[in-house]
């Protein structure tokens, strides 16, 4: 009769490698599960708040602010709202001069001042614009671009009541602004107030395809939102060539190393 106590070590060393199998099993798929092959997930500790407001601001949008701006989009033509696009982007123009200076783009801060001079007097106060023909693009560069270029971490991804998507770094950028656009210099509270609602259902009359496109390619969307304004205020900061992150240079080393990598090795296809 075999020994009740050897059985037992049996049983009991038996157990433990079954349990050290499928932790070892759990660890490995863990590993492959955080292969770094995208961007580490956007900083959002709020996000529940966050995920309220947004849904405040969606129902404001569809009850309201679309109703308005369709409305405004079916009496208007399309030149138009380019044109009231056009002059409050030439109002607030003074604020791109200063943070192009502020990021110590000098040429640009010039360029950009000759722009706004430009556009201001034979474009008829910006509702034309002649700098562009004559080789003085629109910039678009605000003080949480400029704290991003001096190294300033974005922070937490915030929803603002009827603003949208922001981040800890770029709220800064509204009283900065606000301060810097000429609109706040006009001196009647009444007329400053018609100028920024007049401008806020604009803007939204000419968003109106992308935020079609918004709901119907996004399942979630929420994230979709918070990916594309995190990513597009990156891009706004380095000027549209921003650095790979950490997991993205080991997503293409590896790629390198498999023998699949594109042209460049850095997945931008060689191109400039």
């Amino acid at each position: 009769m075999a020994d009740p106590s050897i059985e037992a070590r049996m049983y009991l060393r038996e157990r433990l490698f079954r349990a050290a199998t499928a932790a070892l099993c759990m660890m490995l798929l863990a590993g492959c599960a955080q292969t770094p092959t995208r961007p580490a997930e956007p900083y959002d500790p709020i996000e529940p708040a966050n995920r309220q407001v947004f849904a405040f601001n969606d129902t404001l949008d569809t009850y309201i602010l679309r109703p308005v701006a369709n409305g405004y989009a079916y009496v208007t033509p399309a030149f138009f709202r380019r044109g009231v696009d056009n002059f409050f982007t030439n109002l607030g123009y003074p604020g791109v001069v200063l943070n192009n200076f502020l990021q110590g783009k000098v040429q640009r801060g010039f360029q950009d001042l000759i722009r706004f001079g430009v556009n201001s007097t034979i474009g008829f106060a910006g509702v034309l614009d002649p700098a562009s023909t004559m080789g003085l693009p629109n910039h678009k560069e605000d003080f949480g671009q400029t704290l991003g270029v001096w190294g300033v971490e974005p922070g937490a991804y915030l929803v603002i009541p009827a603003l949208g998507s922001s981040d800890a770094r770029d709220v800064t950028s509204y009283p900065a602004s606000y301060y810097t656009n000429v609109t706040a210099y006009v001196g009647d509270p009444v007329t400053t107030t018609a100028l920024y609602v007049v401008n806020y259902i604009n803007k939204r009359a000419l968003l109106e395809k992308a935020s079609k496109i918004r709901s119907q390619a996004s399942i979630d969307p929420y994230a979709f939102t918070r990916s594309a304004y995190l990513q597009y205020r990156r891009n706004l900061v380095y000027d549209g060539n921003p650095p790979l992150q950490y997991d993205e240079q080991d997503f293409f080393k590896q790629m390198e190393q498999d023998g699949t990598a594109p042209p460049g090795g850095d997945g931008s296809g060689g191109g400039s």
